[in-house]
């Protein structure tokens, strides 16, 4: 899960300061030492740390905190505050020419996802209205503009290419005409990479910007490189002027280092993360989300868009009617399943509840994404009346569910217990919204049970 080392170990310096009444400056004071050993570990930059400590300590041992009735929940906002502010503040939106097309080029080393990222973020820009132009302007990497080509075909975008003995220079002024043409409005251009920075690199890339004047330039870079990370970004900046960055393998990063530091270091701001390998899994970064995210407070609106993207709305009224009327099957339970799991990695999901990581770790919880796999396994195991009437499934039955799945008779109990559990229980939800009572009686959710 992101930032999963560095959150279980901010919370816990936090658990500490909530259980005492009042804070000495002692007491802060040494949750500081343990925030910042815990920044450190978690690869953010030295001098990122030590001005962020200084602000945090300077406010938490002043009458902020000290005339507050509640001091330690105050020093964890001033630390929210902190953390928002140290990664930008707000949303940093792409800035889109008032004159189409919009030209944005995608700059970063060998390796970290420009290709697939220029796919991604074309994706996005076309669910948000706009009618973008993929370019392969990488004529060095073998199989690059075929990459790209696929990419593109993925997302139903098309790619503009003039093959790879041509010099980037002339395919960026080419494209910029034909989306013209085509009346595309935004241009993406996937830009060649080294695995390290060179001289001749950065030279092609001025040329490139100087030739189409790109409305942004967005470096691309490894989340899971750390301070690497940041120090590309600081040489890319310091040749290119970048507006943004993207920051790519963010899911597989439990530290956070490079999302930390690089608004910091740069000034400047992150503007998507990649998270996942599907081409959706490109997010808007907002600061305060991730923010909360990392103390454990959730991140329900992100949880929330995550849902609507995902549950269809006239699905989600055949539900609530079959809830109503008491229809509710397993092929419906399947079908919930289902879109969960298209809203992305269970755990991420999770970690978006707020107080989840803290419950994940005094509970002992394990959040295994083989369980759903097992669910669907047994119940497209079961006949279509066995899935509309759970209730004839006896023991032979079951054994032979259990067979066809590949798991266990108690596997299959287990699962009809949940659904029974589930279903009594959105059934309660449902009554409760239409008639407006008190939640009496609702029970345990059968996850946690």
């Amino acid at each position: 899960m992101v930032f999963e080392n560095l959150a279980g170990k901010l919370q816990e310096t936090f658990r500490r300061l909530r259980g005492k009444g009042k804070l000495t400056e002692n007491d802060v004071k040494k949750a500081m030492r343990e925030i910042k050993m815990a920044l450190l570990e978690a690869d953010v930059n030295f001098k990122v740390v030590k001005e962020f400590v200084s602000r945090v300590t300077e406010r938490a041992v002043g009458q902020e905190v000290t005339r507050s009735l509640t001091p330690g929940q105050q020093v964890v906002k001033i630390v929210n505050e902190e953390l928002t502010r140290l990664m930008g503040s707000s949303q940093a939106r792409i800035e889109l020419s008032s004159k189409p097309p919009t030209v944005l080029m995608l700059v970063g080393l060998q390796g970290s996802g420009k290709t697939t990222t220029a796919g991604k973020l074309a994706l996005y820009l076309r669910k948000q209205g706009r009618n973008p132009l993929l370019v392969a302007a990488d004529v060095y990497r073998p199989a690059a503009i075929k990459q790209l080509r696929v990419v593109g075909e993925q997302v139903d975008i098309p790619v503009f290419s003039l093959g790879d003995k041509a010099n980037p220079v002339d395919i960026v002024r080419a494209a910029k005409q034909s989306a013209l043409k085509q009346a595309r409005d935004v241009v993406i251009v996937d830009t060649a990479g080294r695995l390290h920075i060179n001289e001749e690199l950065m030279r092609e890339l001025e040329k490139m910007k100087a030739e189409v004047q790109p409305q942004e330039i967005l470096l691309v870079v490894d989340a899971m490189t750390g301070q690497d990370a940041v120090q590309v970004a600081e040489s890319f900046n310091r040749r290119l002027g970048i507006d943004g960055v993207i920051l790519t393998k963010l899911d597989g990063d439990t530290r956070g280092g490079a999302a930390l530091s690089v608004k910091a270091v740069t000034g400047c701001p992150i503007k998507f993360v990649g998270t996942g390998e599907k081409m959706d899994a490109l997010e808007v970064f907002y600061p305060e989300r991730m923010s909360s995210r990392i103390l454990g407070m959730g991140d329900v609106l992100t949880l929330i868009e995550k849902a609507q993207a995902s549950f269809d709305a006239e699905r989600a009224r055949e539900l609530e009617r079959k809830l109503r009327s008491q229809e509710f099957t397993l092929d419906d339970f399947l079908e919930q399943l289902k879109q969960v799991r298209q809203m992305g990695p269970l755990d991420e999901i999770l970690g978006m509840l707020p107080g989840f990581g803290q419950l994940k770790k005094l509970k002992g919880l394990q959040v295994d994404e083989k369980q759903l796999v097992h669910t669907e396994a047994i119940i497209n195991s079961m006949t279509r009346e066995e899935r509309r009437n759970p209730s004839i499934i006896d023991g032979s039955r079951r054994k032979r569910i259990a067979r066809g799945s590949g798991t266990r008779v108690q596997d299959v109990n287990r699962l009809l217990k949940q659904f029974l559990q589930t279903k009594k229980i959105m059934r309660q939800l449902t009554a409760y919204q239409k008639g407006g009572r008190k939640g009496k009686g609702i029970g345990k959710m059968p996850f946690f049970s």
